[in-house]
Order: C-alpha cells, then sequence, then structure tokens
C-alpha cells in the first residue's frame, strides 16, 4: 500500500464544525494525500458516529482517522470499521470501552481548568462566549477566535455521554498529540490518555485549537503515521 492511497478522514470536536481542519486539510493535499472533512451534528455519539462511517465507507481504500478533543471519542468507536487502519488523537478525548467524555472529565485534577461550558438548554452545551478565546483558542488570530466563539455548534448532551461500546485504539496503530498549553483537557489527561492507548506520542506548544494554530506540526503527525502504516503492509 502506498501512504498516499490511504485517505485521511478528520473528525472534529465538540463547538465547533470541519472549518478549523482547512488549513491541515490544505498542507496534506498539497502533499498529494486524499482528505475528506465530517461534519457531524455532535447531537448523540451514536449519530456522530454514523456520520463518520458515511465518509468513511465514501472513501475507495484504507483510512486514517483523525479526531480533536471530543471527536478522539467519535473515532475511538468509529475506529472499528475495518477500512481504518490507524488512529491519530489531537488534543482528544480516548475512552476505553464503557467510558465517556462525561466519565472522563468527571474528577478534574485539583487546580485543572475549568472551561467556562454555560448550563445545558435544551440539552446542548455551549461556551460563554466572552472567554471562549483564551480557554479554547488563546494563540489563535483573535479574529478568527471571536469568529469561532461567535459561530459555535451546540454539544448535545447525548455526544457527551455516550458511551464506546469498543475501543479501536487497542488494536489499531494510535497516534497522540499533546497540546502543552490546553486550558480545555488539562495537558496531564492528555498525557494520561495517550500512555494509555499505548500511543506513538508528541507534545505541541499551543491551545486547545492546536489543529488550527499549529496545523503544520498537526499535519506532520498525520503524515507520519500515513507513512507508518505504509511501511507495515
Amino acid at each position: 500500500m502506498n501512504a498516499l492511497a490511504l485517505s485521511i478522514v478528520l473528525v472534529h470536536g465538540g463547538f465547533v464544525d470541519g472549518s478549523g481542519w482547512e488549513d491541515v486539510n490544505n498542507i496534506l493535499k498539497q502533499d498529494g494525500y486524499k482528505v475528506s472533512i465530517v461534519q457531524n451534528p455532535t447531537t448523540t455519539l451514536a449519530d456522530d458516529v454514523a456520520f463518520t462511517k458515511r465518509v468513511i465507507n465514501a472513501q475507495q481504500g484504507p483510512v486514517l482517522l483523525v479526531g480533536h478533543s471530543y471527536g478522539g471519542a467519535v473515532i475511538t468507536e468509529a475506529g472499528n470499521d475495518p477500512k481504518v487502519k490507524g488512529l491519530v488523537y489531537v488534543a482528544a478525548f480516548a475512552p476505553e470501552k464503557g467510558e465517556s467524555v462525561e466519565t472522563l472529565i468527571k474528577n478534574p485534577a485539583p487546580g485543572a481548568p475549568v472551561p467556562p461550558i454555560l448550563p445545558p438548554v435544551d440539552g446542548f452545551l455551549l461556551l460563554d462566549q466572552a472567554k471562549f478565546a483564551a480557554s479554547f483558542a488563546a494563540d489563535v488570530d483573535p479574529k478568527k477566535a471571536s469568529f469561532m466563539a461567535n459561530s459555535q455548534v451546540p454539544w448535545g448532551l447525548g455526544a457527551l455521554s455516550g458511551a464506546v461500546s469498543e475501543a479501536s485504539w487497542k488494536v489499531k496503530p494510535s497516534y497522540y498529540l499533546v497540546a502543552k498549553d490546553d486550558k480545555m483537557i488539562p495537558p496531564a489527561a492528555q498525557r494520561f490518555m495517550a500512555q494509555r492507548i499505548k500511543a506513538e506520542t508528541i507534545e505541541v506548544t499551543g491551545s486547545h485549537a492546536v489543529y488550527v494554530s499549529q496545523p503544520r506540526a498537526v499535519a506532520a503527525l498525520i503524515e507520519k503515521a500515513a507513512k507508518a502504516l505504509d511501511e507495515k503492509q
């Protein structure tokens, strides 16, 4: 299998949509990779896995799944698809079987930053717009961070509480990018998850929106994973 025969499927997290992957997408495509971006509704984990699997099924060859934040839970479940050959977690949740994002964030470490999540309305969550940039996108261009805050996608409580039925990282090669300045998922929690899934791990100076602020570092890890998968064939 040629690494460039792989299709790379990018999965966004909560509060945002797939447009944040634009610069990563452009770098990967410039380097010859086929890229697809999932637009998940972030209503329930089951819905988001179904949306992601539609994109996986549309690919002609093997797939490398990439997930940011809550997207890590989505790829952990959707990655059980036989077409998926590897997983890349970008400042992402990596649940064990039976875990959800809700269970992973239930008992934060003392002193850990508290994301400015507002009380749910009609079963959906949003971040406080005034605090969005500082917590989610501190190193993103201020105008872009402001737009991200204003264009938030409501995150469903059913996505937060959706439990993984089988953790694909147990049988698929995994990679993890730790965002060292993350104020949404503490870096220590990211390191714990990366170690637990036995991922090849790199650390990058960046906010939770590291895929927006450091697209070259994120794309480099994705390409490294793609090339390693090629060598295993």
